[in-house]
């Protein structure tokens, strides 16, 4: 071979492999897990309490507020508010409020909406349900919102020490 066909060969075969390392780069990129940026929480959502009740409330100051439990026990207490709004308070060992449940059924146009609750919108799913949970370290709890949709509406608020 010619000296100038050596270079030429030399050169097809460093532009192969140049190629051939581009590409293995890009593969490599492709298929590398992509890390989700955090988004900053809040530190408490703006649904922290249910008519004044919050989490570590005593039991007593939850009665004083709301009147007579339709169901009790040492653990938890359920109250009917109206035919559409109940709520259940869920107590530990001191009798302070470590979870509280509120539902809205049927005529759900009283309950708060995802936005009162976290502060921005909540995409409802392919069949209109929207659910959301988020987590609140800083405050210590938890809280979770689900509203269907239909004749049978519901929407359902949780909150849950952590």
């Amino acid at each position: 071979m010619s000296k100038g066909k050596n270079i030429f060969v030399l050169l097809v075969v460093a532009a192969a492999l140049a190629i051939g390392t581009a590409q293995s780069s890009a593969q490599r990129l492709s298929t590398r897990a992509v890390t989700p940026v955090p988004h900053p929480t809040p530190e408490r959502s703006l649904f922290n309490d249910y008519r004044g009740i919050a989490i570590g409330t005593q039991a007593a100051d939850v009665r004083a507020k709301l009147g007579k439990p339709k169901e009790a026990s040492d653990s938890q207490e359920q109250f009917i508010l109206s035919e559409n709004e109940s709520v259940q308070f869920y107590y530990d060992a001191e009798h302070k409020v470590n979870a509280i449940m509120v539902t809205f059924q049927g005529d759900v146009s009283k309950a708060p909406a995802a936005k009162d609750v976290f502060g921005e919108d909540v995409a409802p799913n392919d069949q209109g349900t929207i659910f959301r949970m988020t987590r609140y370290p800083k405050a210590g709890y938890w809280i979770s919102y689900t509203r269907t949709t239909g004749a049978d509406a519901m929407v359902n608020i949780a909150m849950q020490k952590m």
